[in-house]
């Protein structure tokens, strides 16, 4: 794995070697960080963020404030050390809690992203658990945009979960496949 593009463009990443988590290819995050277009100064939440590729991703291409949330003690400290071998530690913070702890965390700090990335592991039913979660905690601009990467299995468009207030709710504005991966992008109305 390397960063695709942006000031980090070309350094390695790790990732643990015989873990049972899947992180997001190069090839996936580069077609995701494609379809989102420019990220310069937009704050990004990488939610399960395993290794960080994705948000480390969005950072080398100037996202600002970039912030992940890992349950995993291993991935976590992989992630940390990804993130400083890309000297990224003035943007990029790391809360190593389950989602909605870390959720919690950042919505008691008034934080507010631009976008939020969702990784959660394939079809253990942690799609609709997420989005139910991000509603219980709105740690998001009104106008943010929500990605979800998920099983093609997984079907995103049952969701439509209110919003920040009653009249507000997530649709899905557009979803990619890529093989058995989806990426769908959800916004607020």
């Amino acid at each position: 794995m390397r960063i695709i593009g942006g000031m980090a463009k070309g350094r390695a990443l790790h990732f643990p070697a015989g873990s049972k988590e899947r992180p997001t290819s190069d090839f996936l995050r580069e077609a995701l960080l494609n379809i989102l277009g420019p990220v310069v100064d937009k704050s990004f939440l990488d939610l399960f963020a395993g290794s960080g590729s994705v948000g480390l991703e969005a950072a080398s291409r100037g996202a600002k404030g970039v912030y992940f949330i890992e349950k995993d003690k291993i991935l976590a400290a992989v992630a940390q050390k990804n993130i400083e071998s890309c000297s990224f530690e003035k943007k990029c913070r790391i809360i190593n809690a389950d989602i909605r702890t870390g959720l919690n965390d950042l919505l008691r700090k008034k934080c507010k992203f631009d976008i939020v990335f969702a990784d959660p592991p394939y079809n253990k039913g942690l799609v609709e658990a997420t989005i139910k979660l991000l509603k219980e905690y709105p740690v998001f601009q009104e106008d943010a945009l929500i990605v979800i990467q998920h099983s093609t299995r997984e079907d995103l468009g049952l969701f439509s979960v209110e919003g920040i207030n009653r009249e507000a709710v997530w649709h899905q504005i557009d979803q990619r496949t890529y093989g058995d991966n989806a990426i769908s992008f959800l916004k607020m109305e």
